[in-house]
């Protein structure tokens, strides 16, 4: 059995398993057999090239602050803090970021069958007028710097979440430093063999 199809297998066996288990008591079949189709059609894999890809950036972003780690769903997930990513209010991108983003663009560029997802957040301070297109213009700018090095443009989505998902106390100022972020998501699709 291929690496795809191992992958398609399993997400097709979580998905029937979830299925079942919402499904319940009379409808438990149908539900199971829902949720094996989903869970065979909507998986990521995880083949070496993800993984060649999370140790290069992890190679390249060690000691930066930079988190690189596997997804539950096998995307592979980089969150970039604010004190190298942007300053309070802006979203044009800090000189440190630019060597990691270089080096991130190298490895896109080395592995052309995986999608990009960009996510900006804000801290809470300031209105959802003025965080929600901060957080959306902080996902374009990674993206914009990225294809500017050579990465399809249609390979992007971007996104914004203003202060809507906190991972830390906005009520200090290391919290709302650390809500400042981008998150980008790199996801290799699973075929259907």
């Amino acid at each position: 059995m291929s690496e795809t199809q191992k992958t398609t297998a399993t997400g097709a066996a979580i998905g029937a398993v979830a299925g079942g288990l919402i499904g319940g008591g009379k409808n438990t079949v149908k539900g199971a057999a829902i949720g094996a189709a989903v869970g065979a059609a909507g998986g990521y894999l995880w083949s070496k090239h993800m993984e060649d890809q999370k140790k290069a950036m992890e190679q390249a972003t060690q000691g930066t602050g930079v988190t690189v780690t596997q997804t539950p769903d096998n995307q592979l997930k980089l969150e970039i803090p604010s004190d190298i990513s942007f300053d309070p209010g802006r979203y044009d991108i800090k000189p440190n970021l630019r060597p990691i983003l270089d080096r991130f663009a190298t490895t896109l560029n080395q592995n052309p069958a995986t999608t990009v997802t960009i996510v900006g957040h804000t801290d809470s301070t300031g209105s959802d007028a003025i965080n929600n297109p901060l957080s959306v213009n902080r996902a374009a700018a990674v993206r914009d710097y990225l294809v500017a090095r050579g990465v399809a443009s249609n390979r992007f989505a971007i996104d914004g979440r203003g202060s809507r998902e906190p991972i830390a106390d906005n009520s200090t100022p290391q919290g709302r430093a650390k809500n400042r972020r981008v998150e980008i998501f790199v996801a290799e699709h699973a075929r259907q063999q």
